[in-house]
């Protein structure tokens, strides 16, 4: 303790001197300053009317300028004309300090007017003459380096006896306070040790002395007090820290409605699993699946029915899995299932069927039995060369093939589907470009009477491309509904075919109908009808000389919608056909809860008729059920005289097919027979 405080004092005397000489050595340096400046001013005002004549000799500088030189600080003074070359120069007594300074390399238009301080000396730079138009310039240097050191020596020599008699004093009083509190400090010393090692705040010091020692012990008890509440109180406040990072981490990396991990947190994981394989020269699948179904429960029970499906098919996606696999949700109805690197064929498909079987049970929700399928795509890392974008978009394409194949199934990415993709891009990206380049083409295909005679057509369309040739409907379609563009085409087919319909009645000359095909997409397009109506004005169409089809499918998926158009435009005077009848799965009461007046059988039972007894009872059936409803009954695909017989026998009221003629463009069409005779034909096809 007591060197502690001699130390203490022996300090603050230190610093108390270095603060006096400090303070010595700025008012040194400011006097200096001063009378640098008044000598200065005083030489320029002696020097001025000789400059300002001009007649100044080197004799009379020196008359004037010598009894400064004398001056011990003075390092040297020169006189410089008004272009800062040398007129005069004298040395002082401090010129050994030259070379300190550098002074022979040094002009006065180095530094600005005035008095500058550099180095330990001071450089005076001073005008000659008016502001406007000096004369001269006249530099003094000058150490006050030296002086100031033997004035600092100076003031420490008388200052030093008196500090040290200062402190000798202060060290007695504090060795006769020490040893008056040493006894009670120690003992505080030893408690506060005691805390220090046992971390324990509840400890008190004993306090029984009357002075100032009492007063620190009960402070150091009140601080102890708070030292143990603040704790207590951040003890409490760290675990709710805790608590917050731990849902903060959780909100960042886990989805919150499924408790799945998130997008962030599959991405990352996949940038560290991608970067791993690489490195061992392993594979790595990705299986990327979306809801089948799932937007039409959301859209018709709600958002809150939706997010429970969700829920479901994470807990059974989770069930599924095997230790080390990981399933996230990416965001909607996406999710991404990730095996722990087992990347066989064999574990691959199994993992596959396994998923796709786990949604074959309807989800049980509120007393609704909900069927939603899976369509999944599983990909490669070695198919896209670890790259994760690329993964990414490999396993989506998959996904999206087999959505194309039917759902309810799994694809595994193979590298021509890029091509393939390139291929739908190319054909999603020229879509409004064909239809303002009148690239589609609406060919007919005509339907037939029992009699023979043409009854109407059925419009179909075909793509021109200049590039890519000739592109089928099955294959574009699909690409503009998926583009949100359908409804575009749909308004192209019929204004085209409103535009062609009095080329077509003059060639026929009888009433007739032009079938139109309609898509889902078409029917949940509110502002269909009113495109139709606009168009039926402005080409001035009777619209009972149009028919639009719809299929089986498309109308129950819609079926709301569907009912509500479709009575619209029957009231308006169009006929309206269900095509691709029983090839559904659904029952037969909602024929009597829709507005239609055809009823198609399609080509797969036809193709069959000859040979299959099943398709011919199916087919009897159709045509009866519909005559029993008072619809028309149409079939298509017909290719052979005896299919024609067999559904004239049954009374079926129009067929088409490749045996009448093949969807043919408007120019070809009009040079048809309107009349097809059974024989001929009969004839025609024994030749082939």
């Amino acid at each position: 303790m007591g060197l502690i405080i001699g130390g203490a004092v022996l300090l603050t005397t230190a610093a108390i001197l270095l603060v006096l000489v400090t303070e010595h050595e700025e008012r040194y340096v400011m006097q200096a300053q001063e009378h640098v400046r008044s000598l200065s001013t005083s030489l320029v005002g002696e020097l001025r009317p000789g400059m300002e004549s001009n007649t100044w000799t080197q004799k009379e500088l020196k008359a004037i300028l010598n009894p400064i030189a004398t001056y011990s600080n003075i390092v040297a003074l020169t006189l410089y004309d008004k272009h800062y070359d040398p007129i005069f120069s004298i040395d002082g007594k401090a010129s050994d300090k030259k070379a300190d300074l550098d002074y022979p390399s040094l002009s006065a238009n180095q530094f600005s007017l005035g008095v500058t301080q550099r180095d330990g000396y001071l450089v005076s730079v001073d005008r000659v003459g008016a502001k406007v138009y000096p004369i001269a310039y006249l530099m003094i240097a000058v150490d006050v380096k030296r002086p100031l050191d033997e004035s600092i020596r100076s003031l420490l020599l008388h200052s030093l006896p008196l500090i040290g008699v200062f402190l000798l004093l202060t060290l007695l009083v504090y060795l006769i306070l020490l040893h008056r509190l040493m006894s009670p400090l120690f003992a505080l010393s030893r408690f506060m040790n005691q805390v220090n090692e046992s971390k324990d705040y509840s400890l008190r010091h004993k306090v029984s002395r009357q002075d100032e020692v009492r007063a620190l012990g009960e402070n150091i008890n009140t601080l102890l007090e708070t030292i143990e509440a603040e704790l207590t109180i951040n003890y409490e406040q760290n675990q709710t820290l805790i608590e917050q990072q731990q849902t903060m981490t959780r909100l960042a990396n886990y989805d919150s409605l499924t408790g799945l991990p998130n997008r962030q947190f599959v991405m990352d994981n996949l940038r560290l699993e991608l970067a791993r394989a690489r490195r061992h020269e392993e594979d790595l699948v990705l299986m990327f699946f979306d809801l089948d179904g799932f937007k039409g429960i959301n859209d018709s029970l709600g958002h809150e029915t939706g997010d429970l499906i969700l829920i479901e098919v994470a807990d059974r996606v989770t069930t599924l899995l095997r230790e080390g696999d990981l399933v996230a949700r990416l965001g909607g109805d996406e999710f991404i299932v990730l095996p722990d690197r087992d990347t066989s064929e064999a574990s691959i498909k199994n993992m596959s069927n396994r998923l796709i079987s786990a949604f074959s049970e309807p989800f049980q929700l509120r007393g609704l039995a909900l069927t939603v399928g899976i369509s999944m795509g599983v990909a490669r890392a070695s198919d896209a060369d670890y790259h994760l974008s690329q993964l990414m978009s490999n396993a989506d394409l998959a996904m999206y093939r087999s959505k194309a194949k039917g759902r309810g199934i799994y694809t595994i990415f193979t590298p021509d589907m890029v091509e393939s993709h390139k291929r739908k891009l190319s054909i999603a990206n020229s879509i409004e470009q064909a239809i303002q380049n009148q690239e589609l083409v609406i060919y007919y295909q005509p339907k037939v009477g029992a009699n023979g005679d043409i009854v109407g057509f059925e419009a179909l369309l075909r793509w021109h491309h200049p590039e890519l040739g000739l592109i089928m409907p099955g294959e574009f379609i699909p690409i503009a509904e998926q583009g949100g563009k359908i409804s575009t085409i749909t308004r192209y087919v019929i204004e085209q075919v409103c535009m062609q319909l009095p080329h077509i009645s003059e060639w026929i000359g009888r009433r007739y109908r032009v079938a139109i095909n309609l898509s889902g997409h078409d029917l949940r397009d509110s502002g269909l009808f009113d495109t139709i109506y606009a168009l039926f004005t402005q080409y001035a169409i009777n619209p009972e000389m149009i028919e639009f089809e719809v299929t089986e499918s498309a109308y129950l998926e819609n079926f709301a919608l569907s009912n509500k158009f479709f009575r619209r435009v029957s009231n308006m005077g169009c006929a309206i056909s269900l095509d691709d009848f029983g090839t559904g799965y659904s029952s037969l009461s909602y024929l009597t809860q829709i507005s239609i007046d055809t009823l198609k059988i399609d080509r797969q039972f036809i193709s069959e008729l000859e040979n299959s007894e099943r398709s011919r009872l199916v087919t009897g059936a159709i045509i009866d059920l519909a005559k029993r409803l008072s619809l028309n009954i149409c079939a298509e695909g017909i290719e052979y005289i005896g299919q024609w017989d067999y559904l004239l026998e049954h009374g079926c009221d129009h067929v088409q097919g490749f045996l009448f003629s093949r969807p043919v463009p408007l120019e070809v069409l009009t040079e048809l027979p309107r009349h097809f005779d059974k024989a001929r034909l009969e004839a025609e096809q024994v030749s082939r």
